[in-house]
C-alpha cells in the first residue's frame, strides 16, 4: 500500500498547463514539476525563460506551445504537443484568463466576449480535447479549472468576468457528473486576491487595497505560491475520490 506522501507524486506524469508565463500559471506550473510531472506549458506570448529554467531545475522536461485561446484554433495543437514531444497527457490545468473593468451600465459587448471567449469557451473546449485524449488513453486523467471567488460571489465593476468565473464552477460540476465514471475528476481552484496582473489595479487603489485586506482574515494579498499545495492535491491520487468541487485557497475570505 502506497504511504500517504506518494499519493502526492506525479513522476511521468504529462501536464498541460495555460497561461504558464507568469503569476499562477506560473507557479504552479513549477509546483507540478516538482511534483514529477513534465510541462507543457501554453502561453499567449513567447516562452518565460523563468518558467523553463525552473521546471529544468527540478528535472523536468518541459515543452512550450505558442497558443492565444481567445480563439479555438490552438486547442488540438496544444494537445498535439503534449502527446508528440511527451507521450501523452494526464493532467489539464485551465489558468489562462483575463479581466476587464467597466460599469456595468458602460460595459461593452466587445470586453465581454473577450473575457467569455478566454476565461470559459476555451477551458471548456480544451477541457473537452483532453478528455477525448483521456478516454483514448484509458487511464483516467485530471483536469484543474481555475476559478475564482467571483464564482461565488457577484463583484463590482467586472460583469464578464463574474459570469465567466460563475460558468467555471457550473462547469466543473457538470465535467464531473459526466466523466467521473471514466476515471477523469474534474475539480476547481477559487483563488483570493493574489499579487498577480490580474490585480494590480487593485493594489494601487490605496482605499480599495486597505478594503480588501480589512476583509481578509490572513491579513495578506495572497501569493502565486500559495496555490501550489492545492494544485498538486488535485493533480494527485491524493484527490482521487474528489469531483466536481471547487475550493477555495483565500486566506479565509469567504469564511468572513
Amino acid at each position: 500500500m502506497a504511504g500517504i506522501l506518494d499519493l502526492f507524486r506525479l513522476d511521468g506524469k504529462v501536464a498541460i498547463v495555460t497561461g504558464s508565463n507568469r503569476g499562477l500559471g506560473q507557479a504552479m506550473a513549477v509546483a507540478l514539476a516538482q511534483a514529477g510531472a513534465d510541462i507543457v506549458g501554453a502561453t499567449q506570448s513567447a516562452a518565460s525563460p523563468d518558467t523553463e529554467a525552473a521546471i529544468k531545475a527540478a528535472g523536468r522536461r518541459y515543452v512550450h506551445v505558442q497558443a492565444d485561446l481567445s480563439s479555438l484554433e490552438p486547442v488540438p495543437r496544444i494537445v498535439d504537443a503534449a502527446v508528440r514531444e511527451l507521450g501523452g497527457v494526464d493532467i489539464l490545468v485551465n489558468n489562462a484568463g483575463i479581466i476587464r473593468r467597466c460599469d456595468a451600465i458602460d460595459f461593452s459587448e466587445a470586453d465581454w466576449d473577450a473575457v467569455m471567449d478566454l476565461n470559459l469557451k476555451s477551458l471548456f473546449f480544451l477541457s473537452q480535447a483532453v478528455a477525448r485524449r483521456f478516454l483514448e488513453q484509458g487511464r483516467g486523467g485530471k483536469i484543474v479549472n481555475i476559478a475564482s471567488l467571483l464564482s461565488f460571489q457577484g463583484g463590482i465593476r467586472v460583469p464578464s468576468y463574474t459570469a465567466a468565473k460563475g460558468g467555471v464552477k457550473g462547469l466543473t460540476m457538470a465535467l464531473a457528473n459526466e466523466w467521473a465514471k471514466h476515471g477523469i475528476t474534474v475539480n476547481g481552484i477559487a483563488p483570493g486576491y493574489m499579487v498577480t496582473d490580474n490585480t494590480a489595479m487593485l493594489r494601487a487603489d490605496e482605499k480599495r487595497s486597505a478594503d480588501i485586506l480589512a476583509r481578509i482574515p490572513a491579513g495578506r494579498w495572497g501569493e502565486p505560491s500559495d496555490l501550489a499545495g492545492a494544485v498538486v492535491f488535485l493533480a494527485s491520487a491524493a484527490s482521487g475520490y474528489m469531483n466536481g468541487h471547487t475550493m477555495a485557497v483565500d486566506g479565509g475570505w469567504l469564511g468572513r
